[in-house]
């Protein structure tokens, strides 16, 4: 017994230095990890270190999660982000609370992909003699929640008025570009009298680290009464989607703005009559549109079917299972299903079975301003893929 007993002792150490060493093995079985997990892991040894911080290894947990994927909530608007991971059940997996410095104003959450959220907030100003948000000018982070990191940008050009953003991801995975409308403040007293649109739009690119300007632009992306900041957007397939206003009334859709990553700006017009509660999501690969009607009691659902010849497609009509008294505050879809946040409730409707399904989210009872979006987990850089040195400087104004 003991003979046997000491030979299979002494044979695990070899057998588990065989796995450790041969890189696949070791990598598939630490890609299905939590993040929290992963960096824990990374003091085990300098192999494991290595081996984590590796971009193949990124790649590779990015995959396995995004089989995985939950919805991010944060339903109150605040200056230190509390953060809800969701089921499709909608059973709260974990909560974030996600530090930020204390002098920061109001945060929200305008987009998320492989794991990055951007976050914006006013930054303050100096008003006769008090110190107040300046409605003019808005701090941009790229964050990581489950790694804790967060990457303040660089301050965008002087704008007279509230600017708009908007982000695109890709080409290459861990790349991304801000696009930020603003209205240049060097603009004479006539020109700014007159009725011409004097808007602009700037990029800000990953690989760069900087924000390089377009030029002037024929049209703006709207402000929702839902954002207060004013950035609803989507992003499908390398281009990104912000309504503009209506001529008739400027709280109400008139068609879509269009930049692609290329930079290259376009419009295209709605399916139908839409509503103030009327939202851009990506549902399943397609630009989506959800158009809720509160005197008729129904949502329909379009879908883009080709984006280079614009074709619209009622996906489905159904009556919503609130009543007209319900604001809908924030939409969202991930995979056949469509998150609806009201006033008081929190729904998922599935396309596939034409079904209304109320989570039980009592848990979370503040509410103002809430947004959710489908979320993975990831190990990606806030920095995008920026060589090192230029994200250690990066991480001087990381909170």
């Amino acid at each position: 017994m003991d003979e046997t007993g000491g030979g299979c002792a002494h044979g695990t150490p070899d057998k588990w230095y065989e796995v450790e060493y041969a890189e696949n093995v070791l990598a598939n079985i630490l890609a299905r990890l939590p993040v929290k997990s992963l960096l824990v892991c990374k003091s085990v040894c300098k192999h494991w270190r290595q081996l984590i911080n590796c971009q193949a290894f990124t790649n590779l947990q990015l995959l396995w999660s995004k089989n995985h994927s939950l919805y991010i909530v944060y339903p109150y608007m605040d200056i230190i982000m509390k953060l809800y991971l969701v089921k499709h059940s909608g059973e709260i997996t974990r909560t974030i609370a996600f530090p930020y410095c204390n002098n920061l104003s109001t945060l929200t959450i305008i987009c998320s992909f492989d794991g990055l959220l951007c976050c914006i907030n006013y930054s303050w100003k100096v008003d006769s003699g008090m110190i107040v948000e300046d409605v003019t000018d808005l701090e941009i982070r790229i964050c990581n929640p489950a790694t804790r990191k967060a990457l303040l940008l660089p301050k965008g050009s002087p704008s007279e008025e509230n600017p708009s953003i908007g982000v695109a991801f890709g080409p290459q995975i861990n790349e991304y570009k801000i696009f930020r409308f603003f209205c240049p403040k060097r603009i004479s007293l006539a020109k700014r009298k007159s009725n011409a649109n004097h808007r602009q739009c700037e990029v800000y690119s990953s690989s760069t680290g900087s924000w390089s300007v377009i030029g002037c632009v024929p049209y703006c992306p709207m402000h929702s009464s839902h954002s207060p900041l004013g950035s609803n957007h989507v992003f499908v397939n390398g281009n990104i989607y912000w309504f503009i206003a209506s001529d008739e009334d400027n709280m109400i859709p008139g068609s879509i703005l269009t930049v692609d990553i290329e930079e290259t700006l376009g419009t295209i017009d709605l399916p139908n009559e839409v509503t103030e509660h009327s939202y851009l999501v990506d549902l399943e690969g397609h630009l989506s549109l959800v158009a809720v009607y509160d005197e008729d009691g129904i949502v329909n659902i379009w879908i883009l079917e080709d984006n280079n010849e614009p074709k619209w497609v009622l996906k489905c009509s159904d009556n919503v299972p609130f009543s007209n008294d319900e604001c809908v505050e924030f939409v969202v879809a991930r995979e056949n299903g469509i998150f609806f946040i009201t006033s008081n409730y929190y729904f998922i409707y599935d396309l596939d079975h034409r079904f209304w399904r109320e989570l039980d989210l009592s848990s979370i009872s503040e509410r103002e301003f809430p947004v959710a979006f489908a979320y993975t987990e990831s190990l990606l850089s806030c920095g995008g893929r920026m060589d090192p040195q230029t994200e250690d400087n990066s991480n001087k104004r990381s909170i």
